[in-house]
């Protein structure tokens, strides 16, 4: 039989399939688009199963209707608000949502924008900070050489960015098993004329613990009346602000403290949408100098812009309008709920097993973290368990705490919608098959070397 006559295509048997694929260089020709799928899609299947996740903070699951909404709109680019018109709308709708729900002074006023992610948020608010020290300082004839930004020890690493790339010093507050996030305390050692604010974390991110911005908002009022200086504060919300309005509505935290200037949050994360779309929000137009705002002239249109880059997706913006408009308050405290109490439960679980001490039991997001337990005479680490559990496809980091509590290490877990409690039970069991095969073979385990956690 002549196969010339059929149609075949033994998909491994193509060219290109069935030789190596340059990586380092375009190839003199193109392949068939089939073929470069399936390269492509094979490669990526040695990724993890992102659902098995328990390190990343980023949503990993939206249901088929937003799925839809994604592919109909990942063309759409937020920057050409001329050619989009409503999407440009429907970012500001989303603005004035998220201010109603941080208690803005006035919703309708509030100025804010949607970033790539809270890491450009984080910058662009510090950004702020550090304009009106500028600005304020400059009114009154005095130096602006020396800016610092006082944080916890803790803070994540886009804050160290910041500092770094806009030349503002890190003034790091550390952490101890009595004071376990910043919370006042030793603060005023930190700060002088040259502090260009305070950050407050909603969700440590070594931990998932909330900062005190009550409290640490008191402890700068108390230091402006003995030495005048007015301290802004930041809140970095990248979880916690999609967490907090909706299991711990009465805590203050939000704009409800005066002290309070800027806030920013993930939508990516607890916002349920799929990455990247971030927000920061002022709580006054006075609190974001007008001196960043650029009014760009783009294809066809005037507009004022401040971010720190240009071109992105509009797409992420609409999935958080329809998670606004899908879920609604009770539907994210329904969600949020249901996330919270899985974490509770892996907690509880594991503090039942006998090498482990929690560091906290997701009381704030649904995130927690342990340690072995101490006086005990372990022969394995929980790089060891880490290592242990990926190989069952279950992604849990360990790594040590930061300066000053860097000799313990603790693992951490991030339960995010999706997470059901089958899978909890699975991961519960998981571990403790691991747990037994370390404690039996511990001798044959080859310690890793540690390396810094970047979260």
């Amino acid at each position: 039989m002549d196969t010339d006559s059929f149609d075949i295509n033994p998909l491994f048997a193509r060219p290109c399939e069935a030789t190596p694929v340059p990586r380092t260089k375009l190839a003199a020709e193109p392949m068939l688009p089939e073929t470069a799928y399936q390269i492509v899609h094979d490669e990526a299947m040695l990724d993890g199963n992102a659902r098995l996740n328990l390190a990343t903070f980023v949503t990993t699951w939206m249901d088929d209707h937003a799925n839809r909404l994604y592919a109909e709109a990942f063309d759409k680019n937020i920057i050409d608000k001329d050619e989009y018109p409503q999407t440009a709308a429907i970012e500001t709708y989303c603005l004035r949502m998220l201010a109603e729900l941080w208690h803005a002074p006035h919703p309708a006023q509030t100025l804010g924008c949607s970033t790539t992610g809270s890491s450009e948020a984080c910058m662009l608010g510090g950004l702020a900070l550090k304009r009106r020290w500028q600005e304020a300082r400059k009114k009154k004839g005095t130096s602006i050489d020396k800016p610092n930004l006082v944080m916890s020890a803790a803070v994540q690493v886009c804050w160290e960015k910041f500092c770094n790339y806009f030349d503002v010093e890190p003034r790091y507050v550390p952490i101890s098993a009595e004071h376990k996030v910043l919370d006042g305390h030793g603060l005023d050692d930190y700060i002088d004329e040259n502090t260009i604010g305070v950050v407050a974390i909603m969700g440590v991110t070594y931990t998932g613990m909330y900062e005190p911005v009550a409290q640490i908002a008191a402890a700068l009022d108390i230091l402006q009346d003995r030495t005048g200086l007015d301290v802004p504060i930041h809140v970095d919300g990248a979880s916690g602000a999609m967490v907090a309005p909706f299991l711990q509505p009465e805590l203050a935290w939000d704009f409800r403290i005066e002290r309070v200037q800027s806030i920013n949050t993930s939508g990516h994360k607890y916002g349920l949408v799929y990455p990247g779309v971030g927000w920061v929000i002022w709580r006054t137009a006075a609190a974001l100098p007008q001196s960043l705002v650029f009014d760009v002239s783009y294809l066809g249109g005037d507009m004022p812009t401040f971010a720190l880059n240009f071109s992105r997706p509009g797409a992420p913006i609409l999935l958080q309008y329809y998670n606004f408009l899908r879920f609604g308050k009770r539907g994210y405290k329904a969600i949020q709920t249901a996330t919270a109490e899985v974490a509770r439960y892996l907690a509880r679980g594991i503090a039942a097993m006998e090498p482990f001490t929690l560091w906290n039991a997701a009381e704030d997001i649904p995130v927690f973290a342990w340690q072995l337990t101490t006086g005990a005479d372990h022969l394995w680490t929980l790089y060891d368990l880490s290592d242990r559990l990926r190989m069952q496809g279950w992604q849990i980091p360990a790594y040590p705490l930061p300066t000053d509590l860097q000799d313990i290490t603790v693992q951490r877990i991030v339960v995010r919608s999706g997470l059901s409690y089958d899978l909890a039970d699975r991961l519960l069991d998981d571990i403790k098959k691991q747990v037994v095969w370390l404690s039996r073979n511990a001798s044959a385990v080859e310690q890793p070397s540690t390396q810094r956690f970047h979260h």
